[in-house]
């Protein structure tokens, strides 16, 4: 039979043990944590428990590839492994947002919530980006695709000029 002075030692460190976790669990990324994720060009804040992104894309995409491409901007950066990273090391953090913008201009922004996706959907929004990365030139049926899948599984508003009536 145990003392009760053990047993109360085993139920504080169980306690303290579970306080520590959960102040762990509940903690943000500070702005070290996140500077340079998505690249040296995006800018990243919290705002609240979210995580914000801005990108600057090329004008040049938007002017040769149109709608299309001020479209697919944000999901280039939502679905990929920086964004399962943030969601993986900081379990505090419930969504991730980026907003692309071109020469000041706002293109288009997506919210991704942290449980949208699961490991399977997480290999297929991958996959999504990285082909449309590698083929998107060559094959804009690939961008089509990824904008298709991420206004699935996001929260998005384009720029009224990229808007479908």
């Amino acid at each position: 039979m145990k003392s009760p002075t053990r047993r109360l030692s085993i139920l504080l460190s169980a306690a303290l043990g579970t306080s520590a976790c959960t102040v762990e669990a509940s903690r943000l990324p500070t702005a070290d944590e996140l500077s340079g994720l998505y690249g040296g060009d995006a800018e990243l804040r919290m705002n609240g428990n979210v995580v914000d992104v801005q990108v600057s894309q090329d004008p040049a995409q938007i002017r040769h590839g149109g709608t299309l491409w001020a479209k697919v901007g944000p999901y280039i950066f939502l679905f990929s492994p920086q964004t399962q990273e943030v969601f993986e090391r900081f379990p505090a953090v419930a969504a991730v947002r980026v907003r692309t913008f071109a020469d000041r201009v706002q293109l288009a922004e997506a919210m991704l919530r942290r449980d949208e996706l699961n490991s399977v959907t997480w290999r297929e929004a991958n996959q999504r980006v990285a082909k449309a990365r590698l083929e998107g030139t060559r094959s804009p049926g690939h961008l089509e695709v990824l904008v298709r899948y991420g206004e699935d599984h996001t929260e998005f508003e384009y720029a009224p000029r990229f808007r479908e009536d």
